[in-house]
C-alpha cells in the first residue's frame, strides 16, 4: 500500500452508530475525483472565456454608440 501521506483519505460515518472510519481512496475514487476536478476546471475556463467575450462586446457596443454621437451619460442610461 502507498504512503498514506500521498493517498487521499475518505471518512465514512455510520449515522446509526456514530462510528467513523478513515480509509484510503480506491483507484476508482481517485480517478472520479480527478475527472470531476478536470470537468470543473474546463467549466471555469469556458465561463472565463464567455465573460471575456461579453466584455469585449460591451466595449465594442459602447465605442459604436459613442461614434454615433451619444454622450457618456446617454450610453450609461442605455446600459442600466
Amino acid at each position: 500500500m502507498a504512503d498514506t501521506a500521498t493517498v487521499p483519505q475518505v471518512v465514512e460515518v455510520d449515522c446509526s452508530t456514530g462510528i467513523s472510519t478513515t480509509r484510503d481512496m480506491t483507484a476508482e475514487e481517485i480517478a472520479a475525483q480527478k475527472a470531476q476536478a478536470d470537468a470543473f476546471a474546463a467549466q471555469q475556463a469556458e465561463q472565463a472565456a464567455a465573460d471575456a467575450a461579453k466584455a469585449v462586446a460591451a466595449a465594442s457596443a459602447t465605442d459604436k454608440l459613442a461614434k454615433l454621437g451619444l454622450t457618456p451619460e446617454e450610453i450609461a442610461a442605455l446600459k442600466g
